[in-house]
């Protein structure tokens, strides 16, 4: 059996194609021969558990490993000391049952049986942690993958703060080398679940960890090599930098939405139109179409985003006025919501300020926010409703200048006596609103990151494997209205297209509106005024 691209549990390098994970690997050691304690926290299905069974097998030699997992783990018990103690000595036992460690003596595999019967509190099992260090014939190192499952427990946050303890006291009392914890949420933020408004949010009883700085995301580097051993077994003929390029330019290297996409394309592309040999099904045109699938599947990755937005939902706030009104959030980690995105993976910091982590995630937010307006938008019935729809697809393309046509049209009848600064925040929302059923299930559009800001937003939208470019923008007079062509004729170089599209929110009352053709050199702009 070949492999294959995983995208669910565990990934193993004999059985699937994996992004090379030495480099990480060796750095990691080198925290651990340092007597390190860690947190590994990284949004959701980011590789945690894969990388946490690599490096269990890499430090099987040196070191008595005890790789856990709190997944599953009933609230019951972190009800009592006792009930907690006896769960952890039986995930111990369990692990080692099943793998057998090597600095681990049948005595004490005996031990830990015994344990897991024996009534304990927290001081009974912090002896018997020294006791397990002083008889393993290698160092003791701990790894607890899934700590959000112990998040709302204070027994938990006592257990961390009895390591911390032992870890402080080392030299006298003898104590695990080194432990990792695992999770979506880091310490403070476990803190932050539990406690009250008014108390101090960032006490945190693992603040004798070392900073996990490894870059868990793939580089383009690290995503060529997994698709040149792919190329080596399947012989696509795909061009591996510019598909690497492709797949981090979309993901930024987010590890799930790197190999789901290339699942897509190795699995569920191949025999659609147009995708009739590996070729083609390996160029952009195929990695357009796998997007296109990515977006409109139901997965774990997108159906924890939807929850974490509903379960927070100044977070989801936050986003929108990225998003829709161009707002530049300055990047401060210490702003709770801030920080709940980056934790969450959602955004990230560039340039001092907070944006959106990738290019699938933006879309999915945008396909989010725009579907929780459908039934309530104008605009939006106003394109489904077009008694020629057929006007805005011809012989298979999208005809951009028909769309902005029309779109003036809707516009001007629907929102023609509105005030100017609502039409202000919310004219860019308007017209991808008129868009999204002109292309939805054919074709998707993303907000080019470099260019959203309070007056300007350029949209590029994928249909069939062809993309237009449209800037959104505000009227600020004719000088800067004669900037933006200029911007969006250079703009359209890196795309290397001849032809862009611009609509202006113009509140001028002697305006002229309408749809209009300008030519800069070789490039041709349509512009439409609103």
């Amino acid at each position: 059996m070949r492999k294959y691209f995983n995208t669910t549990g565990l990934c193993f390098p004999e059985e699937h194609y994996m992004v090379n994970m030495e480099n990480r690997l060796v750095k990691i050691e080198a925290m651990i021969a340092r007597g390190e304690y860690f947190a590994i926290n990284r949004g959701r299905q980011y590789g945690k558990t894969t990388l946490l069974n690599l490096l269990s097998e890499r430090l099987s030699e040196n070191y008595a490993v005890f790789s856990i997992s709190f997944e599953g783990m009933e609230d019951e018990t972190f009800g009592t000391a006792a009930g907690f103690c006896e769960r952890f000595c039986r995930l111990l036992y369990k692990y080692v049952q099943y793998h057998p460690i090597s600095g681990i003596s049948d005595f004490l595999k005996d031990e830990l049986k015994r344990k897991q019967s024996e009534k304990m509190d927290l001081e009974d099992l912090s002896d018997f942690i020294s006791e397990l260090s002083i008889q393993a014939r290698k160092p003791v190192v701990l790894m607890i993958d899934e700590v959000d499952q112990a998040g709302n427990h204070k027994l938990f946050l006592t257990f961390l703060g009895m390591l911390r303890r032992k870890f402080l006291d080392r030299r006298a009392e003898p104590t695990f080398r080194s432990v990792i914890l695992a999770g979506v949420h880091d310490i403070k933020n476990l803190k932050l679940k539990i406690r009250s408004a008014e108390e101090h949010q960032y006490n945190s009883p693992w603040n004798i960890a070392a900073d996990f700085t490894v870059d868990m995301s793939f580089s383009v580097e690290d995503i060529a090599g997994m698709l040149a051993e792919y190329e080596e077994d399947m012989h696509t003929g795909m061009n591996i930098r510019n598909m690497a390029e492709l797949l981090y330019e979309y993901t930024s290297g987010y590890p799930f939405l790197v190999s789901r996409l290339c699942k897509i394309m190795d699995e569920q592309i191949p025999g659609k139109e147009k995708f009739w040999d590996s070729v083609s099904v390996w160029s952009k045109d195929g990695f357009l179409e796998a997007v296109k699938e990515l977006l409109i599947e139901s997965n774990t990755l997108f159906d924890d985003m939807v929850k974490k937005l509903g379960d927070f939902p100044e977070l989801k706030q936050a986003l929108y006025r990225v998003l829709f009104k161009g707002e530049q959030v300055p990047y401060n980690m210490y702003n709770h919501i801030i920080n709940l995105g980056v934790m969450f993976g959602f955004i990230k910091k560039k340039q001092e300020k907070i944006v959106i982590s990738n290019r699938i995630f933006e879309t999915q937010l945008y396909n989010l926010f725009i579907s929780e307006e459908l039934l309530s938008s104008d605009m939006y019935k106003a394109a489904s409703a077009d008694k020629d729809r057929n006007r805005f697809i011809r012989e298979g393309r999208l005809d951009m200048e028909q769309v902005l046509e029309r779109f003036v049209a809707a516009f001007t009848d629907i929102y023609s006596d509105a005030e100017d600064v609502f039409l202000e925040e919310n004219g860019r929302r308007f017209f991808l609103l008129y868009l999204k059923p002109i292309i939805n299930g054919v074709g998707n559009f993303y907000v080019e990151a470099r260019t959203r800001n309070m007056r300007r937003t350029d949209v590029v939208i994928d249909y069939r494997g062809e993309q237009f470019v449209c800037e959104l923008k505000i009227w600020r007079g004719d000088e800067y209205n004669r900037r933006g062509e200029e911007q969006l004729s250079d703009y359209l170089e890196s795309y290397h297209l001849t032809t862009g599209y611009m609509v202006s929110f113009n509140f001028n009352k002697k305006k002229k509106i309408g749809v209009q053709k300008i030519q800069i050199g070789d490039k041709t702009i349509i512009e439409a005024v609103v």
